[in-house]
């Protein structure tokens, strides 16, 4: 409630006081997606790395990256408006842009939920608040939607793979995890203190999953060879994976419920299985 009222007091004063900014920056590359699917990239100056969607994103300038702001390089742009990753760019850096007379304004997504909050405030800063309110209250009712539908259906005990060597998952407040809750999906490391923990084999075997999931660039099907070191789990006896979109589960942006939505679809068969 704190961090609405905040919100909500923050986007009043940009709409009140402020010109609609002409040259923007964006510093993350969900950020970058959320200015465009508000009708802001026109203003976009420079981006960071990675800010590969849309297609418009490709052709902008990039000046950062997550270790590290390029000062000179923005400052030369002489932007309007900076638009940080309050959790994902350096600090130094954007104090360092704050005490240079840079006006700075922080994204920082932690559920999903927040995704329309975001969506609103940049619509507020950049003078698209009809568009952004718009693209907000559909993914609101979408996200609704999606809760409604999966959040009483029976657990499905699932792990996510970050990656095989070293073996790696997801838990506690970690993006996908949000997702997992949402489709009803147990994960038996959701408690783990780090986001993306680290496991050993045996941690894994004891865990027993039903379903491994995995993502990919473009959800890339899943070569089921690599995890016959694992013959034991249930996932792997049965043949039961599942290839997800890594960027609709990685980007803080409306293309979260693509990537939840198959997500969802993808653990209901399992689920469906069981029951039968």
């Amino acid at each position: 409630m704190i961090r609405f009222v905040f919100t909500l007091l923050f986007v009043l004063l940009a709409t009140t006081a402020q010109a609609k900014p002409e040259r923007v920056i964006a510093l993350a590359p969900h950020i970058t997606e959320l200015l465009f699917d508000i009708g802001a990239g026109e203003q976009l100056v420079a981006v960071s790395d990675f800010s590969d969607y849309p297609e418009g994103a490709r052709a902008l300038p990039s000046v950062a990256n997550y270790a590290h702001i390029q000062l000179e390089a923005v400052l030369a742009l002489q932007p309007d408006l900076v638009v940080a990753w309050r959790t994902g760019n350096p600090q130094p850096d954007l104090q360092r842009l704050e005490q240079l007379g840079i006006q700075v304004a922080y994204s920082d997504p932690l559920q999903l939920e927040d995704i329309a909050t975001e969506l609103r405030m940049l619509g507020a800063l950049t003078g698209h608040a009809e568009q952004a309110e718009q693209r907000a209250q559909a993914y609101e009712q979408e996200l609704a939607a999606l809760r409604k539908q999966y959040q009483h259906k029976a657990p499905v005990r699932v792990f996510f793979a970050m990656s095989q060597q070293p073996l790696s998952t997801i838990a506690n407040q970690a993006w996908p995890q949000l997702m997992l809750e949402l489709c009803g999906a147990e994960n038996p490391f959701a408690n783990n203190r780090n986001d993306y923990p680290q496991l050993g084999p045996e941690q894994l075997l004891l865990a027993n999953p039903e379903l491994i999931i995995q993502p990919s660039k473009g959800a890339q099907p899943i070569r089921r060879e690599q995890w016959q070191q694992f013959s034991s789990l249930d996932a792997v006896r049965k043949q039961q994976f599942l290839a997800v979109d890594a960027d609709f589960m990685y980007r803080f942006s409306r293309r979260s419920l693509l990537g939840a939505r198959a997500l969802c679809e993808g653990i209901d068969q399992i689920r469906q299985q069981t029951e039968r």
